[in-house]
């Protein structure tokens, strides 16, 4: 007999208000389940950051409670963040063969000490966990092996659909289990939390079919070389430069960061299928006229704008860019990366070559746009609403969404991160809250770069820094040698003798007064009267505001 279950918690960590970061926490009873556990890009002015992870203090305080950690597909926002959850927390992690595969490679380069129990599951498996079941379905995404993920209680069903869209024509590895999402809602689905990042977008997401065709078409038609980017982790458009370049008798040749660990791998479970002709090496680009190649660039966000502008520029070592060739930008935009891809697509038109990076004809997105999003919540039916994964505005759009199709509004609920938001016979309510932000990583630093760091590193990117260095004899009371002052990224030397001038006699001026006193030499009040009158001095001459420095040496 089911146990009768008083409540549940559902707790976002990440993935609200923000694009990346997933992670959510289901609570029944005493036992907890992670879904997802993903990274996040850095933000402008996250100087020097490498990535961002959820703060994770209320599931390692917890960590005796956590059952399972749940993961829905292979991508780096939603397992990125494992290897760090695992150093505090020994749960079995559960996920699909791929993207099990990719959380092994992740854990193995960042390391965690000790075992780490992984298993597969499909979407015909179903796990037992005391009185909580736990089922999944196929979901439709960028990258093969997706699934939704479904909580099973005494009070109904909690349905995460991870990232998904809809797409009648997708292939086996991509396919949607329509047929079992209609099922999971005739059976009643207490509250459904679903990706909300195309709630904005009204139709359908285009059809990867489609795209397909563009691609093909655009091999076809060009009488020079292909260049195709992508997201390394966009599997997806990978094979479907593969398949258009074998189709149209190309050659392939593969540059970009991460794709070659990701790629063997999805080749060696089956998820790529491959001509093995169709690839050849850099070394070989001379054996082939213009018409017969295709340069696949992958890599990250950020890191695939800056390898195509290398490229343009001619400071790629592999591939130049050359008048004729055809440019195929096949990949969204990151949230706030426009003005990156104008920039790029500005730098390859100037090298000369043809760009094509239109949102109608070679536009692909994992996401569903608003009938997608209708599609699912009308499949499942849901008593209550989350919208997830996604910024504030796109969780309103997915909000009003859900009201149109006759969600009640006080059956949804728009979560900040941390949010405690509970379940029960009696309805739903944001009832508490947890510590919830961001933890930056910075080289091998996890959480060690805090506001005060970020903003030293904003004044120095700004408006640079000034040093002032001054030996002192304590003894005698007198300056040994200085003030010498170093400037970095503030005024250019050489054009501010006078500038330099002033300010030394200036500091020799404060510290002489400071050493004539009689009492004993206040160390940070020098420091500060240094900083004071400089930063006065500086301002009123430049009008910018350098980070001042003071170095006092004593012999």
């Amino acid at each position: 007999m089911t146990l009768q279950t008083e409540n549940i918690r559902i707790i976002p960590l990440g993935g609200v208000g923000e694009v990346g970061k997933n992670m959510y926490v289901v609570e029944v009873q005493d036992q907890l389940f992670i879904l997802d556990a993903g990274i996040m890009l850095p933000e402008t002015e996250m100087f020097g950051i490498d990535i961002v992870i959820p703060d994770m203090n209320y599931i390692i305080e917890n960590q005796d409670r956590v059952k399972a950690i749940l993961l829905s597909h292979g991508h780096e926002d939603h397992i990125g963040a494992l290897p760090y959850l695992l150093r505090h927390v020994k749960a079995p992690v559960y996920g699909t063969k791929l993207t099990i595969a990719y959380a092994k490679t992740l854990v193995k380069e960042i390391g965690v000490k000790g075992t780490v129990k992984f298993f597969e599951i499909n979407n015909q498996k179903t796990l037992k966990f005391d009185d909580v079941s736990v089922s999944f379905f196929r979901t439709n995404h960028t990258i093969p092996d997706s699934v939704g993920i479904c909580i099973h209680t005494s009070l109904g069903t909690v349905v995460y659909t991870g990232d998904f869209k809809f797409d009648q024509s997708a292939s086996k590895w991509y396919r949607s289990d329509l047929g079992k999402m209609a099922q999971i809602g005739q059976k009643g689905v207490l509250c459904l939390l679903s990706d909300s990042m195309q709630a904005e977008t009204p139709g359908y997401t285009t059809s990867d079919s489609y795209l397909y065709k563009e691609l093909s078409h655009s091999m076809q038609v060009s009488d020079g070389r292909i260049v195709a980017g992508c997201y390394s982790s966009d599997l997806i458009r990978i094979q479907q430069v593969l398949g258009a370049a074998a189709e149209n008798n190309r050659r392939v040749i593969i540059t970009g960061k991460n794709v070659k660990s990701n790629l063997d791998l999805a080749i060696s479970l089956g998820y790529i299928q491959l001509e093995e002709e169709c690839l050849i090496d850099s070394s070989e680009i001379n054996d082939y006229a213009d018409h017969e190649l295709v340069f696949l660039v992958t890599g990250s966000h950020g890191d695939l704008f800056e390898t195509l502008q290398k490229m343009a520029t001619g400071q790629n070592r592999t591939l130049q860019i050359q008048a004729n060739d055809t440019v195929l930008l096949s990949t969204h935009v990151p949230m706030g990366g426009e003005v990156f891809l104008f920039k790029t697509m500005d730098v390859l038109s100037r090298a000369g070559a043809t760009v094509r990076s239109s949102h109608k004809l070679l536009h692909g997105d994992g996401h569903g746009s608003q009938e997608d999003l209708k599609l699912m919540l009308n499949l499942m039916k849901p008593k209550f609403f989350i919208p997830i994964r996604g910024e504030f505005k796109s969780l309103f759009a997915h909000a009003n969404l859900a009201r149109e199709l006759g969600v009640e509004s006080e059956n949804i609920v728009i979560p900040d991160r941390g949010d405690v938001i509970e379940l029960s016979e009696n309805g739903i309510e944001q009832a508490d809250k947890v510590t919830a932000g961001n933890v930056l990583i910075d080289g091998s630093g996890v959480g060690d770069i805090g506001n005060i760091v970020l903003r030293d590193r904003k004044l120095l990117s700004q408006d640079g820094i000034f040093i002032v260095v001054v030996t002192i004899n304590k003894t005698k009371r007198s300056i040994v040698s200085g003030p010498e002052i170093i400037s970095r990224g503030f005024v250019y030397v050489r054009e501010s003798e006078r500038l330099m001038e002033d300010s030394t006699a200036k500091v020799k001026e404060i510290v002489e007064k400071i050493l004539q006193d009689s009492g004993s030499i206040d160390w940070a009040l020098l420091k500060q009267n240094i900083r004071d009158q400089l930063h006065f001095y500086l301002f009123e001459q430049t009008k910018r505001r350098p980070m001042i420095l003071p170095i006092i040496m004593e012999i």
